[in-house]
């Protein structure tokens, strides 16, 4: 079975991280989700980036707010790939210090970065990237793309009447 790492830097993050979780368990992938803190836990973080693949965990889904180290320090260490959720938090200054601290990694290091609580897409891709060796995978999220379609097909039709 498919599986899919999601880890945040503190329990606050977790109302963003569930859109990450609800979409991966709609496409039938298993989800370990924790929390793993850059700067307050940085022992549990070596090992949890070290050792996911070993647990069968495909594809990483990182969410940090402020300084948001914890994508690109588990992308230093695993060899898995790495999608990186920055989160507006309360210390966090508009979310651009998130935003920027997990997209400007240096080459070698690379960390996938959606939008600013932008979690559902990080789960939609991380589905992705285990449907390109998945058919069942992969099924399904043409399933999915194809009712974003009729969302977009239905709509039209509503305000033409």
């Amino acid at each position: 079975m498919s599986k899919v790492g999601i880890i945040m830097g503190s329990i606050s993050d977790m109302p963003v991280m569930e859109n990450a979780i609800e979409v991966l368990q709609g496409f039938d992938i298993e989800v370990e989700v924790d929390i793993v803190s850059a700067h307050r836990t940085p022992e549990k973080l070596f090992d949890y980036a070290k050792n996911a693949h070993t647990r069968g965990i495909q594809v990483i889904i990182a969410g940090a707010g402020g300084a948001a180290h914890l994508p690109g320090m588990v992308a230093s260490l695993s060899p898995l790939p790495i999608i990186g959720v920055p989160v507006k938090s309360r210390n966090s200054i508009d979310g651009w210090d998130s935003v920027l601290s997990i997209l400007q990694m240096p080459g070698g290091v690379p960390v996938a970065t959606v939008a600013l609580d932008g979690a559902l897409n990080a789960g939609i891709l991380a589905a992705q990237i285990i449907g390109a060796g998945d058919k069942c995978v992969l099924d399904k999220i043409i399933m999915y793309k194809e009712g974003l379609k009729q969302k977009v097909i239905e709509g039209a039709k509503q305000i033409k009447k």
